[in-house]
């Protein structure tokens, strides 16, 4: 079965009861045991990203197995997103999120079409997936750029802050 990588963010309501129910969702409803939870990372908070001045993310990631294909897993994760009352049609880009799901990668799979681009096109330049990834997935190769994520990580060029969800202090950022 393929592993997969998804990154999960929220910074509306209560933001971690958000990321819980999406797991819950994830793993639980589907056919025939499609998703499996196999790791996740613990929370962290994250100033926002793409210069929208906006609340607060707690992001964490996860490592499943799935039967689904990449697509399927997409609609997937967008149903998910939709129950726990996300709106795409409505919503400022890297606005305000209940949730917000992305498959970051999808085993070694390189793809690019309109629905889905795999690995996804921004995981090197994001310390708030990089971070939760760098606890599970450390020594993954990403497919296309050749480098663990423990690389990617110290060559962020600009990291956003990235803490440890609940601490004043405990700075986590791409370079010290």
């Amino acid at each position: 079965m393929p592993t997969v990588y998804l990154s999960l963010g929220s910074n509306t309501d209560d933001r971690l009861s958000n990321i819980q129910q999406a797991v819950n969702l994830l793993t639980s409803c589907n056919d025939e045991n499609s998703l499996t939870l196999l790791e996740s990372s613990t929370f962290y908070e994250t100033e926002p990203w793409g210069g929208v001045q906006t609340n607060w993310f707690v992001n964490a990631a996860i490592k499943v197995e799935t039967v689904l294909s990449p697509v399927e897993l997409i609609r997937v994760c967008q149903s998910v997103e939709a129950k726990l009352g996300r709106d795409r049609s409505k919503e400022e880009r890297w606005g305000k999120r209940t949730i917000d799901i992305d498959i970051l990668f999808y085993d070694d799979l390189v793809l690019a079409n309109e629905i889905l681009s795999l690995p996804h096109i921004n995981v090197h330049r994001r310390a708030f997936a990089l971070v939760p990834l760098l606890e599970i997935a450390p020594d993954f190769v990403h497919p296309v750029l050749n480098k663990t994520i423990t690389e990617l990580h110290e060559e962020l060029d600009d990291p956003e802050d990235v803490y440890l969800y609940g601490t004043a202090h405990g700075y986590i950022k791409g370079k010290e």
